[in-house]
């Protein structure tokens, strides 16, 4: 069998960084959102998603839209509606248990919302200081900023602020 070339390898998502090396990364939507969603480029980084051994991609959008191309290209997904406006803290604590468990379990995931934004920013640094790899708020804001090379804003650090009191919740529980 010939190696695959190239094209087979497929293309980086867009903002794609890690947030816990080899085992949970971010991204923008595979190819794109909105005016700026591209099919051909969809499927060029579910292909590159697959081929660098994901295990799922966790999918953050609150419709299902488009989840049947990664069953088409042969990529297990998981579908966790998240709006950090709507009911926050019932999602976040239901969310971070399911998280670290698909982690421990050896899991190696993706999570993508429509854009690499406030939303799944906030939701990464609180679950880096839920589960105590960062101890304090400010240093979670600060680490996600620099792994994301933006500037959290108000809708993340409100969920900082609500992944510290589920922790302290939890702690005291």
């Amino acid at each position: 069998m010939a190696p695959k070339g190239k094209w087979a390898q497929g293309i980086t998502p867009r903002n794609f960084c890690w947030i816990i090396k080899d085992k949970l990364a971010v991204c923008e939507r595979p190819g794109g959102y909105g005016a700026n969603h591209r099919r051909v480029r969809r499927q060029e980084e579910i292909i590159w998603i697959r081929e660098q051994g994901f295990t799922h991609v966790v999918s953050l959008l609150s419709s299902p839209h488009n989840l049947h191309n990664y069953d088409e290209l042969g990529m297990p997904w998981l579908h966790r509606p998240f709006n950090p406006l709507d009911n926050a803290r019932h999602s976040v604590g239901v969310f971070y248990p399911e998280l670290r468990e698909l982690l421990r379990s050896g899991e190696k995931l993706i999570m993508h919302g429509s854009e690499l934004g406030d939303g799944i920013t906030g939701l990464m640094a609180g679950y880096l200081l839920w589960t105590g790899m960062v101890p304090e708020g400010p240093r979670a804001i600060s680490i996600m900023e620099q792994l994301t090379q933006r500037q959290l804003g108000p809708v993340a650090r409100q969920l900082v602020t609500l992944a510290q009191e589920l922790r302290l919740n939890t702690a005291t529980a």
